[in-house]
C-alpha cells in the first residue's frame, strides 16, 4: 500500500506529500472531518512515510518500521486516546508526551504523536499543550483528530496546519465496499448511502440489524410527534443507556431528517439515504415545513457532538426529542 491507495482526500495528500518531498513538514497538524472518512489513516500513512526504510515521500507497507507502525509499535510513533478509565486526555498524558518527545529518536526520524480524538482533550491539557506546540521539540510532530474545532481552545488551534476532510463521495465508498470487502452492489450502494461518505461507519455498519433498528426510531419518532413529551421522555430514557447507541441514534436522525428536507424541498428520491422507506419519508415530508426539517437537521448534528463530548447523555437525548416533537425548550 502507499499514498496512491488511498481514497479520496487528494488535494490534503497533495499538500503533505509536498511537504514531505521537501523536507519542510509543519511541526502540528489539525486534521478535522466527519468520523471514519479517512483522518487515522492519513495520519498513520504520514508516519509510515517518514519512517518508511524503502520509499522517500511515501510509503511501501512492507518494512519493518511500515510494519511495526501499522501494529502500533514503533518507538517513535504514539497514539495518544482516553485512558480506559477516563473519559478524557488528561494533564498526566500531556506531560508524558512532553518527555517522549524530549527523547531522541530510536530511528533518527521525526517523532510523532497523534492525538485521538483531541476534543476529549479537556480544557488543561489543551493549555499544556499549546506550550509544546510554541516550542516544539526539534524533528517532533504532533497530529491532532478530530470531528469538530468547536471544543478546542482557539490559541490551539492557531498553532497547527488545519486540514479539513469531507466525507467521501457515494460512488467511492460503495466502490470500495465492493472491491475490498466482497459487498454484493446493492448492499454496497445501502451502506455508501446510510454512512454518509464514511468507509469506517459502513464498515462498522450491519444492513439487516440497521433496517430493523431503523423502523424501530422511525416509531420512536412518531410516538413523540405532537408534542408528547412523556413520549419523548421514555425514548430519551432508552436510547441513553449506552454510549454508542446514543451516537447511532444521533447519526441516524441526521440521514432521516435529510431525507426528509431533501423529499421536502424536490420532491425527488434518488438521493435518499432510506431509499427502502419512501413512504414514510413522504408522508413525514409533508406534515413540516423545510425549515423546520432543517433546525431539526441541525439539532441532531448538535446532540451528536454532545454525546462526543461525554455530556449527559440523558439531557441531551431529551433536548432533541423535545425539538423532534415540536416542543422547543
Amino acid at each position: 500500500m502507499s499514498f496512491a491507495d488511498i481514497i479520496g482526500h487528494q488535494k490534503q495528500l497533495g499538500i503533505l506529500r509536498a511537504g514531505l518531498a521537501s523536507e519542510r513538514l509543519h511541526h502540528a497538524y489539525l486534521f478535522v472531518g466527519p468520523e471514519g472518512v479517512g483522518k487515522r489513516t492519513i495520519a498513520t500513512a504520514l508516519a509510515k512515510a517518514i519512517h518508511c526504510q524503502s520509499r522517500t515521500a511515501d510509503f511501501c507497507g512492507q518494512c519493518l518500521n511500515c510494519a511495526r507502525i501499522a501494529g502500533g509499535n514503533h518507538p517513535d510513533v504514539r497514539a495518544v486516546l482516553p485512558l480506559s478509565d477516563k473519559k478524557e486526555i488528561g494533564i498526566p498524558q500531556i506531560r508524558e508526551i512532553e518527555r517522549d518527545l524530549g527523547y531522541r529518536s530510536f530511528t533518527g526520524k521525526r517523532k510523532i504523536m497523534i492525538i485521538d480524538p483531541a476534543t476529549l482533550l479537556n480544557v488543561a491539557a489543551q493549555n499544556a499543550l499549546l506550550k509544546t506546540l510554541e516550542e516544539p521539540p526539534q524533528e517532533s510532530l504532533i497530529i491532532l483528530l478530530a470531528t469538530s474545532v468547536g471544543t478546542l481552545l482557539p490559541t490551539l488551534r492557531s498553532r497547527c496546519l488545519r486540514l479539513t476532510f469531507a466525507p467521501l463521495s457515494r460512488r467511492e465508498v460503495a466502490d470500495h465496499l465492493q472491491k475490498a470487502h466482497g459487498k454484493s452492489p446493492d448492499e454496497a450502494d445501502f451502506l455508501a448511502a446510510i454512512s454518509l461518505g464514511s468507509i469506517g461507519a459502513a464498515l462498522g455498519l450491519d444492513t439487516a440489524a440497521l433496517t430493523e433498528r431503523s423502523r424501530t426510531w422511525i416509531d420512536m419518532l412518531g410516538a413523540v410527534q405532537g408534542g408528547n413529551v412523556y413520549a419523548a421522555m421514555a425514548a430519551a430514557d432508552e436510547l441513553s443507556a449506552k454510549r454508542d447507541e446514543a451516537l447511532r441514534f444521533f447519526k441516524w436522525a441526521e440521514s432521516w431528517y435529510r431525507d426528509l428536507m431533501i423529499y421536502r424541498a424536490t420532491g425527488a428520491a434518488e438521493e435518499l439515504i432510506n431509499l427502502d422507506m419512501r413512504a414514510e419519508v413522504e408522508r413525514q415530508a409533508a406534515r413540516r415545513s423545510t425549515e423546520e426539517i432543517a433546525q431539526t437537521v441541525a439539532d441532531a448534528l448538535e446532540g451528536g457532538a454532545a454525546i462526543q463530548r461525554n455530556l449527559n447523555r440523558r439531557m441531551v437525548l431529551e433536548k432533541f426529542l423535545f425539538s423532534a416533537a415540536g416542543e422547543r425548550r
